[in-house]
């Protein structure tokens, strides 16, 4: 008899304790930005067991109900999410804090280039020109054929022409840069700024086509020429 009084008085207890756990709990509290004191207009508080979803308040206020062991999730574009998970109690309402903190991004350098206009950049094609290295020309040849002959033949003066060469062709192709990031700006062709280099040498453009062409027929050109280089190097445009 006294056995059975223990098992009985046991179950009241038991079941008087099952009672006193909420099955629905009232959450309620605010979420608090850990850099700046500021409003969440775009907090969403969701119930990841549930997959329901509330909106909070523009003030970071929120409040919504749950159960016990559910998890919950706060959300707000720009910041880390925070989770939360419902603990077994014998209250029915639960006040908490929430601190979230800013996603930091790293964001690449990037260099921005002046566009010119297709007018400035037809005044260039046009000026384009080579600068003499030879010092005996013309007439002068007759009166100092000892002097043509060693112009012509020495290391000197062939580095001199083959510097004048380069930098002729620099030019040429700083020209060509300007006109492909014109077309780049107003989606004429599609070209990464770091692909320029690789694309002009292919380009070789040439010099007399590039000072008389009209700007129609170098878009064209152009155009047609990086289909070309695209179909042969497909792995660079991936």
């Amino acid at each position: 008899m006294k056995k059975m009084m223990l098992i009985i008085a046991a179950t009241f207890i038991w079941a008087g304790s099952a009672l006193t756990q909420c099955e629905e709990i009232y959450l309620k509290g605010y979420v608090i930005d850990t850099v700046k004191n500021q409003g969440f207009y775009n907090l969403m508080v969701i119930n990841v067991t549930t997959q329901q979803g509330v909106f909070g308040r523009p003030n970071g206020e929120f409040s919504v109900y749950v159960r016990p062991k559910d998890k919950i999730a706060f959300s707000v574009k720009g910041y880390g999410k925070k989770f939360i998970e419902i603990p077994k109690q014998d209250r029915c309402a639960i006040d908490t804090v929430v601190y979230l903190s800013p996603n930091i991004q790293k964001i690449e350098e990037v260099t921005v280039y002046p566009i010119k206009s297709l007018d400035k950049i037809k005044e260039e094609r046009e000026a384009l020109s080579r600068r003499e290295t030879r010092t005996v020309t013309g007439v002068d040849m007759l009166k100092s054929p000892i002097t043509a002959l060693y112009e012509r033949f020495s290391k000197k003066a062939q580095s001199k022409r083959l510097v004048a060469e380069m930098e002729h062709q620099d030019n040429i192709n700083l020209v060509v840069k300007e006109l492909i990031r014109v077309y780049v700006s107003f989606d004429v062709v599609h070209l990464e700024e770091d692909q320029f280099v690789g694309f002009i040498n292919f380009l070789n453009i040439d010099e007399h086509f590039l000072k008389t062409a009209s700007d129609y027929e170098l878009i064209v050109y152009i155009k047609d020429k990086l289909d070309h280089y695209k179909s042969l190097h497909p792995y660079l445009f991936d």
